[in-house]
């Protein structure tokens, strides 16, 4: 083989692996913290993540209280709520990062961790929605509206998708939470 076309194929598998694993962690995404800091979910890594699209203006935003709730009663267990502020259904989510925190934290006293505001379908689909609702996640498909939530077991797995009309303290999440949570 020429060795031009030989060190093309080399790049073409070099980029083509780096593809793939960076699609297979969901640890590695880049995302950004509620302050703007650049960041990925790497420091989650062992724990079991619920991943929630929110809004301050929806109907279904007084989950954010059962949220709290869960995120209290299952944190010492490795439960982790990761909320992801998104203003793409009915303009529900039109505050700055800030004007977040200070409703998520004053009315619902918010303490887990808050990102971004991100899209969660179309072109500006975060990398982190594209891996959850793209056609090699087990529940693929767009985003129907707020407060979808993505069970993530301790592995990285993405194992259960709730649509927003299930409550966070319904028997449903509860006890497919405590099922993630006694596995290693």
């Amino acid at each position: 083989m020429h060795p031009i076309k030989t060190i093309l194929l080399i790049a073409l598998l070099s980029t083509m692996s780096i593809a793939s694993g960076m699609a297979q962690s969901l640890y590695d995404l880049p995302l950004k913290d509620i302050d703007g800091n650049a960041t990925t979910l790497a420091a989650y890594k062992g724990k079991v993540l619920l991943i929630v699209n929110v809004a301050s203006k929806c109907g279904y935003t007084k989950q954010y209280r059962a949220l709290e709730a869960m995120y209290r009663k299952h944190a010492d267990q490795g439960l982790v709520v990761l909320g992801f502020p998104c203003n793409q259904f009915g303009g529900q989510e039109p505050g700055s990062n800030q004007e977040i925190r200070e409703f998520c934290t004053g009315t619902y006293d918010v303490t887990f961790p808050l990102f971004d505001k991100i899209e969660v379908n179309g072109p500006g689909q975060s990398p982190l929605y594209a891996q959850l609702t793209g056609e090699n996640s087990p529940f693929p498909g767009a985003i129907k509206w707020n407060f979808t939530k993505f069970l993530i077991g301790r592995d990285g797995t993405i194992l259960r998708r709730f649509e927003s009309k299930t409550t966070p303290d319904s028997p449903e999440m509860e006890q497919a939470i405590q099922s993630a949570l006694s596995k290693p």
